[in-house]
């Protein structure tokens, strides 16, 4: 509670509140007081809230307050989890209930006064039912509704704007920066039209140059749209492939196929698909709806800050504490309360295994799939390169096979043709007979005409007998497609009745499949209800002994070390005790040899000889400070002559460096010097 009052005063001391509190002042203030703090403090967060409270009546501070507060969704801490006594105790400025809300107040201002920002324009205004059934409320409802969105969408921009580390500093200096440019280009252009003023024909160039533009503009749409026409040519191939294949393999499965590999082969897709539609995808797009949901609930809710990620990482920590102590406790009871945990497990190892193996199926039917499209995609261009289609060993039997027919089949066809060739060559001769003697015929026919006075009249009648079979062969042509068109209808007709006639057998032998089927779905379902239970109730019985066994090995690890602690503290112990039941019987031992042997008489011994010593040096030092004085003035002494000899040594030397230039002689205590 010191904690919280200090960091309460510390923050109103600052800007923007400045109310030089301390401790001793803050804690004496009065509920009203106290009340007005609080009101100063949400003022600063909201400006609405700027009022003197003494001017309003209590409970309007309270509604007020408490309004606020839930907008900026706080939680009262403590024994004030009702909303009663809360507010009871927000009317009456109880410090229990304000200082909690100062600490967090004060401890998320800048947080706090977006989110007051952003409820003024986004907590929606509750309109009754009955009154949106106007059509003028409830257009305008909508239209507010509609700016909500609005504002909600333009925040978020400003929001990422305010992120990308954009300044608006920077922007102008790019803008002035743009705009420098821009003046340069316009110079640039003035000082290039004057230039070309001064060419002849200079209007006529300037319109080609146009025209050029627009053609090379032009020129790059059409680029871009042959591109895309490339592409969507690209895919169009790769999908007629794809159906080439699917043909093909539906074909040869069609060719090969008995009714009772289709219907096994049915079968099993039917299963798996089952599996697929009923077990696996469900889960997963279960998951995949959580997980939406989950990201939309966390994309509705406003930005949270540091303090109350803080908060969010304190309960999950509690509630993994509480969770770790509930599986303790559950470990400690008795494991055998549920008789189907064993099956429980294998229930899950083989329900994993299960969803094992439908991955790897369903990755082997990718695979697959890849590979026959780059198969075929390898086909393709060995035969756009000119190869040859690589063909299977089936395909290639039946390539033998049609090869043969088809050489005995020319064989035959060659022979008729040797013998039409032979009858070509008589009628060849023969048409080239009868074309002479038309000619003559034609000849005398146009003679007798000319005799006549009718001329032309052959050739007339030629070409109306030639106009007449034209007719007749149109009419002729007309009746056969028609009688085509019904032929080819009846076959169909035909067709479809046999194959009706061929699958209707194989439709009754599915029929009582399919209700075997819808059986077996059902004991399926029913087999995998009790699996699942049994399986669950094994993992759970699995997981209690695991704990249990845990627990207990950490038990043997404690017990181990606290076995050996005690045994090592009992060895020392015992050591400690036989040493003092040794000295004991020698202590009390009648031989003054043992005796003295004694630990006891050792330290003794010890203690005299120390006490000796330490008269002796006591004595030493009685002795040291009795002759101190003495001493120290001999030791001056001693220093005196020092310094007295080294004087003489001095002067010795000094005379004789001077004995170069004359004689010293010493007489009755006298010096002269001779020259």
């Amino acid at each position: 509670m010191s904690e919280q009052l200090k960091f309460i005063v510390e923050q109103l001391n600052r800007e923007p509140f400045k109310k030089n509190f301390n401790l001793i002042t803050f804690d004496s203030l009065e509920p009203m007081q106290l009340l007005q703090t609080l009101n100063d403090v949400l003022a600063e967060i909201d400006s609405k809230q700027e009022i003197d409270i003494r001017e309003e009546m209590p409970e309007q501070t309270a509604k007020r307050m408490f309004t606020l507060l839930g907008l900026l969704k706080y939680k009262p801490t403590g024994g004030f989890s009702d909303t009663s006594s809360f507010r009871q105790g927000l009317v009456t400025g109880s410090k229990p209930v304000i200082h909690p809300i100062l600490h967090w107040l004060l401890q998320r201002v800048p947080e706090l006064k977006k989110r007051a920002y952003l409820a003024r324009f986004l907590v929606k205004l509750d309109v009754p039912g009955e009154f949106l059934t106007d059509d003028v409320i409830s257009e305008t409802y909508h239209q507010y509704e509609e700016l909500v969105e609005g504002f909600k969408s333009y925040h978020k921009e400003c929001e990422q704007l305010r992120n990308s580390g954009f300044s608006t500093a920077e922007i102008r200096r790019d803008i002035a920066a743009m705009e420098e440019e821009k003046d340069q280009l316009i110079k640039r252009v003035e000082r290039l039209r004057k230039r070309v003023e001064s060419v002849s024909n200079h209007q006529r160039m300037l319109e080609l140059a146009r025209q050029l533009r627009v053609e090379k503009e032009r020129e790059e749409s059409l680029a871009h749209q042959k591109q895309e026409q490339k592409s969507q040519l690209f895919q169009a191939e790769q999908r007629l492939q794809r159906c080439q294949i699917q043909l093909k393999d539906l074909r040869q499965a069609a060719a090969d196929a008995k009714p009772e590999s289709l219907v096994k082969r049915l079968e099993e897709e039917i299963k798996f698909n089952s599996y697929m539609v009923s077990d696996k995808l469900p889960k997963e797009l279960e998951r995949m709806r959580r997980k939406v949901h989950y990201l939309q609930k966390v994309a509705s809710e406003p930005a949270m800050g540091h303090a109350e990620l803080a908060e969010l990482e304190d309960k999950i920590k509690q509630l993994s504490q509480m969770n770790q102590v509930m599986e303790k406790k559950v470990s400690r009871s008795d494991p055998m309360d549920d008789n189907l945990a064993l099956y429980r497990q294998q229930a899950s190892i083989i329900a994993r295994k299960k969803e094992a193996k439908a991955e790897e199926l369903q990755g082997a039917r990718e695979e697959l799939a890849g590979l026959t499209r780059e198969l075929s995609a390898k086909s393709n261009q060995a035969r756009g390169q000119g190869g040859v289609e690589i063909i299977r060993a089936d395909e290639f039997k039946r390539y033998v096979a049609k090869m043969r027919g088809k050489n005995i089949t020319y064989k035959k066809k060659r022979q008729e043709t040797a013998e039409l060739k032979a009858e070509f060559g008589i009628l060849q001769r023969t048409e080239e007979i009868l074309r002479q003697r038309h000619t003559a015929e034609l000849q005398q026919l146009q003679t007798l005409e000319a005799q006549r006075g009718i001329s032309g009249f052959s050739e007339t009648q030629e070409e109306l007998e030639r106009v007449s079979a034209i007719k007749s062969e149109l009419d002729e042509l007309k009746g056969r497609t028609l009688d085509d068109m019904s032929e080819m209808v009846k076959k169909l007709n035909s067709a479809i009745a046999e194959r009706k006639s061929a699958l209707s057998p194989i439709i009754k032998e599915l029929r009582p499949l399919r209700q075997q089927c819808q059986e077996l779905a059902e004991e399926y379902e029913g087999k995998k209800a009790q699996y699942d239970t049994c399986a669950a109730g094994l993992e759970s019985n699995r997981s209690k002994l695991e704990q249990e066994v845990r627990t207990l090995r950490e038990e043997i690890a404690q017990e181990e070390n606290r076995y050996h602690h005690i045994n090592c503290m009992r060895e020392v112990i015992e050591i400690q005790m036989q040493r003092a039941a040794d000295e004991i019987k020698v202590y009390v031992s009648s031989d003054p040899q043992t005796r003295k042997k004694s630990i006891r008489e050792q330290y003794m011994k010890n203690i005299a000889e120390q006490e000796s010593l330490g008269k002796k040096l006591r004595e030493q030092q009685k002795q040291v400070k009795e002759s101190h004085g003495p001493n120290m003035r001999q030791v001056h002494m001693w220093k005196d002559l020092e310094q007295l000899l080294e004087c003489k040594k001095q002067c010795y030397l000094r005379a004789q460096s001077q004995a170069s230039i004359g004689q010293v002689i010493q007489d009755s205590g006298e010096d002269r010097l001779v020259l």
